[in-house]
Formats: C-alpha cells, sequence, structure tokens
C-alpha cells in the first residue's frame, strides 16, 4: 500500500532574488571587516580596551533603538502594503526615516566628538578600524534612508499593492540589512573587551 504525500505549498523568499545576492555580499565585506577588528582586538587588547573608554555606550545603545526601531516600522510598512494599504505604509516609512535620523545625529555628534579630541582615522589601531567600520556602515545608513524615502515616494503614489510589492520588500529587507550589520557592530566596538 502506497501513502500519498500531499504536496508542499513552496512559499518564495520575500523580494528580488538580486537583492538577496547583493544584500549575501555586503554582508560578506561586514563580516571581514567585523573579523579584522576582532583579531586585531585579540592582538592588541589593552589598545582596544583604552580606545573603547572614549566611547559612550549609551550613545551606541541609542543609535542601536533608533535603526532596530526604524526597522521595525519598515516592516509593518511592508505588511501595510500586503493589504493595500500603501498610503498607511507610506507613513510607516517616514516615521521609519525619522527614527533612523536618530542614529545618523548621534553618529555625526560622535564623529565629531572624536575629530575634535584627535582620535582621527590615524591616532591608533583601535581607532583606525573603529572609522573605517563605523564609516562603512554609516555610507550604508544613508544609502538606506534615500531607499526608505523612495519607497515611501512610491507608497504616496500608490506604486505597491498586494500583488505587486516586491521592490518593497527588498527595498526593507536591504533596511533590515543594515540593522543587522549594526547589532553585530555595536557590541563589538562598543562593548567587548
Amino acid at each position: 500500500m502506497s501513502t500519498l504525500s500531499k504536496p508542499q505549498a513552496t512559499q518564495a523568499l520575500p523580494g528580488d532574488l538580486a537583492m538577496w545576492i547583493f544584500i549575501l555580499a555586503e554582508l560578506g565585506a561586514f563580516t571581514l571587516f567585523i573579523i579584522a577588528f576582532s583579531v586585531t582586538q585579540m592582538l592588541y587588547p589593552e589598545l582596544f580596551a583604552a580606545g573603547r573608554a572614549e566611547l559612550d555606550p549609551s550613545t551606541g545603545f541609542a543609535m542601536t533603538v533608533g535603526l532596530l526601531s526604524s526597522g521595525f516600522l519598515a516592516a509593518l510598512a511592508v505588511e501595510r502594503v500586503r493589504v493595500n494599504q500603501a498610503r498607511q505604509a507610506g507613513l510607516l516609512l517616514v516615521a521609519a526615516i525619522a527614527s533612523a535620523m536618530l542614529y545618523v545625529v548621534l553618529k555625526l555628534s560622535e564623529y565629531t566628538h572624536l575629530a575634535k579630541a584627535g582620535f582621527d582615522l590615524e591616532h591608533n589601531t583601535f581607532f583606525t578600524l573603529y572609522w573605517l567600520l563605523t564609516l562603512f556602515h554609516f555610507l550604508h545608513v544613508w544609502l538606506g534612508l534615500l531607499v526608505l524615502a523612495f519607497l515611501a515616494w512610491r507608497c504616496f503614489r500608490l506604486g505597491f499593492d498586494a500583488q505587486k510589492h516586491s521592490g518593497m520588500e527588498s527595498g526593507v529587507m536591504y533596511w533590515h540589512m543594515i540593522d543587522l550589520a549594526w547589532v553585530m557592530i555595536f557590541p563589538l566596538v562598543y562593548l567587548l573587551g
């Protein structure tokens, strides 16, 4: 007696395959930076402890809250588009941008403070890696903010709906990649010794 198996419903990945490939490549680049930072920290623990003492972990935590809140709002926006509420999604994306601006303002303030105190790219190995890693991420945040702004504009123009939202998913996935990178960077740079 043979058993008949029910056909399994396959669920496609959200967004576009090209975006998944791009995100994996970007995560690979972040991973290389993180490995370089970690290995160098093992080689020079005192230098990294002294450098880390110049950073304010509460500022890093506030930046984390800003980015993660933004990611949450962007995820809610995708859900709104999936139920044909594109204008509500647009408002959520504007809120996501506003939340992410907390990160931008705090990071610019931190950069200004460190530069004025003489902790620039050439100060020592810790600050060289700090600047390279966090500036690489900061540039991604700016690109992500442009993506969110474009998605919000498309939502307000009703460019996405329940059937046509792959571009929305792809853009928000990119934003989540930026969040994920920061969740790895924050403890490494600000907390772990």
